[in-house]
């Protein structure tokens, strides 16, 4: 156990957001220095562990990637206490070895976004004082990957352990031409939300991990079915419940663990990281 009060923030994606995930439910709106979430919080247990739950798109799946109010989903999630966040979303695999259906354990990315704010350190008011050069590498928080790979492989969920994600301004999905060429750099998957999220988690402090489903292959590859919303809905439908059964898993096995000197660190290297103004 540890000395840390444990509490997980879950952001869900396309088709897991449900709260019904939740015991002793119960939602709280927060406002934040950047604006409103996405939606309201839901606050409630997994088998005892404290939980809050958030839409990345909101409950009703109406704001586009662009527009998410990232950095006020992440600060109102630490604003109520939260330690972690586990994440979902459904990626295009850009590799054929991940096949549709297939699970990927994030552990890094390529950010092909444009229009994000991805700092709380803006020099506005009622922002943290200062600039924050803060360095990604890792990008996610390996402990919390850890134990999401070692609660998959104790349920009999296959995954890929690592994976690269390159998130996209979106909305529209890749080209051809991107979509090859994402897959020549050498990225798993593609995505439209991971970037800025894993930023300004890592830059508030919390332990930041990542389940991705991967729907469909894109459009890279010369047969087979392209990306479209429809198939990318299915897939997700149909895979959903293994994803939910992992994060439900992977809650009860995060409120095991002594994060203490894990928690200690990432706040160190983020308040090293931050340079204040000077004479």
């Amino acid at each position: 156990m540890s000395d840390i009060k444990i509490k997980v923030g879950i952001i869900g994606g396309s088709g897991l957001d449900d709260p019904e995930i939740l015991d002793e439910r119960r939602e709280i709106y927060r406002e934040t220095p950047y604006g409103a979430p996405s939606d309201v919080l839901v606050e409630g247990k997994i088998n005892g562990v404290e939980c809050v739950l958030l839409a990345r798109h909101g409950r009703k799946h109406s704001i586009m990637p662009s527009n998410i109010n990232y950095r006020a989903n992440i600060w109102a999630l630490k604003n109520v206490g939260c330690t972690h966040i586990i994440v979902s979303t459904a990626t295009g695999s850009l590799q054929e070895n991940i096949k549709p259906g297939d699970i990927v354990i994030l552990d890094n990315f390529i950010d092909r976004t444009t229009k994000r704010n991805q700092t709380f350190y803006d020099g506005k008011e009622l922002s943290p004082f200062g600039v924050c050069h803060l360095p990604m590498e890792p990008a996610f928080c390996e402990k919390t990957r850890d134990v999401i790979i070692q609660t998959a492989c104790d349920l009999g969920i296959p995954v890929h352990d690592r994976g690269t994600v390159v998130t996209i301004e979106g909305p529209r999905f890749s080209s051809k031409a991107e979509s090859l060429m994402f897959k020549q750099w050498g990225a798993d998957v593609v995505n439209m939300t991971s970037v800025p999220e894993v930023v300004l988690a890592k830059e508030a402090g919390l332990c930041y991990g990542a389940i991705a489903m991967a729907t469909d292959y894109d459009c890279w590859r010369s047969h087979g079915n392209k990306v479209c919303v429809a198939d990318v809905l299915a897939m997700f439908k149909t895979n959903v419940s293994k994803v939910t059964q992992l994060l439900l898993q992977t809650v009860v096995n995060i409120a095991k663990e002594d994060w203490t000197e894990t928690i200690n660190e990432l706040n160190k290297t983020v308040v090293e990281s931050v340079m204040l103004p000077h004479n």
